[in-house]
């Protein structure tokens, strides 16, 4: 890991941890979420409201910059945290996700995958050195290796072809990065749902040897049962001196059993998406605010919440500017779920912290399982 950089684990209880990643824009707490910046914007946020929800990082797209404005732009422009406003660390996906979810006509050879944009039809080539140069050119902080996310389900023979390709483009993206004493490149563990895959990618990668190690090809359709069943395993399979980050995940209760499973960063658009469609996520699990019954409820989403949607707004508000369809409505619920997020990762760092865990996570299910409060 370079100088300016360093990961210390202050915590531990059972395979859970808490530290902090050091980075030349500020230090990460972990476990952390990172809020999903894709195109440079955390929809219906400004970059002060999220900061302001406690996120200490945020997660911006290869693919999508790519596209637009494009990655030579942004460079131009003094890179992507002085396009965005956002002065605290950056991750950023290589696009080999978003290349498998998006483009069904995409060809994959042993160089990369040629697709056509979703946005306006152009033909284009994405390799690992062409996503490595990407991310030198956005100056994210911390750099993922290009990579296939295999789909589910796969045959063990489909999910081990997938595996040793991306373990290949992992070399050749460790390559394309070289040696830069101000940033970070994790690689990322394939395997699908197989235990031995799994061992052979994280294997590959620690003989390349990255900065931080994440773990792929999960929340991809497996169910949640599938994932911690092999969450059971894969993280004790990376360096345990190193973050480990599992892409995509998640739901609250996915985020909890994957923290007691020893996994340090997430990232996921649940927040913000469930805040535009009017879906608020809560301590007692998920309120639909366009539902009828809060319409004449003069109460928070949540009475014990500090965001400024539950300090200063009714259901009731939230209710009608959903429901007129007003922009209002994705800020607010959107500034809810991220605070809801921040917050839940601060009490597992705590707890953790503490030597309490146990007891927090027990109180996590019980109070989701009481569900929302009695409409009036």
């Amino acid at each position: 890991m370079p100088k300016s950089f360093s990961f210390k684990i202050h915590a531990s209880q059972g395979k859970a941890r808490t530290g902090a990643l050091k980075t030349r824009r500020g230090d990460i707490r972990t476990p952390a979420f990172m809020p999903v910046g894709t195109a440079a914007t955390v929809k219906a946020m400004l970059p002060e409201s999220v900061r302001e929800t406690g996120a200490d990082i945020l997660l911006g797209n290869t693919y999508h910059l790519m596209l637009r404005p494009g990655a030579e732009r942004i460079a131009r422009l003094g890179g992507l945290h002085r396009f965005m406003n956002w002065q605290r660390p950056i991750l950023t996906d290589s696009g080999g996700f978003q290349v498998m979810s998006l483009n069904e006509l995409r060809k994959l050879t042993e160089e990369g995958v040629s697709f056509k944009s979703h946005v306006d039809g152009s033909l284009h080539h994405l390799t690992p050195e062409r996503s490595i140069e990407i991310q030198r050119l956005l100056d994210s902080d911390i750099t993922m290796c290009f990579d296939e996310c295999t789909p589910f389900p796969a045959t063990e023979g489909q999910a081990a072809r997938s595996m040793r390709l991306s373990m290949r483009w992992a070399q050749r993206s460790r390559d394309a990065f070289g040696e830069r004493d101000d940033h970070l490149i994790f690689g990322i563990q394939q395997g699908s749902t197989f235990r031995d895959l799994r061992a052979e990618s994280a294997d590959a990668l620690r003989r390349i040897g990255f900065d931080g190690y994440a773990i792929g090809g999960l929340a991809v359709g497996e169910g949640q049962k599938a994932m911690f069943e092999v969450l059971d395993y894969a993280p004790d399979m990376l360096p345990a001196d190193r973050p480990r980050y599992l892409m995509g995940v998640g739901k609250p209760d996915d985020i909890v059993g994957a923290v007691q499973r020893g996994v340090d960063m997430f990232d996921c658009v649940l927040p913000s998406r469930s805040g535009r469609t009017g879906q608020a996520l809560t301590r007692r699990g998920a309120v639909n605010i366009k539902n009828a019954r809060h319409r004449d409820d003069p109460r928070p989403l949540d009475e014990e919440c500090t965001c400024p949607a539950c300090r200063n707004y009714s259901r009731a508000y939230l209710h009608h500017v959903f429901r007129a369809q007003e922009i209002i409505s994705s800020m607010l619920l959107t500034w809810h779920n991220l605070h809801y997020y921040q917050q839940l990762m601060a009490g597992l760092r705590d707890a953790i912290a503490k030597g309490q865990l146990d007891d927090f996570v027990a109180d996590f299910h019980a109070l989701r399982a009481q569900g929302d409060i009695e409409p009036l």
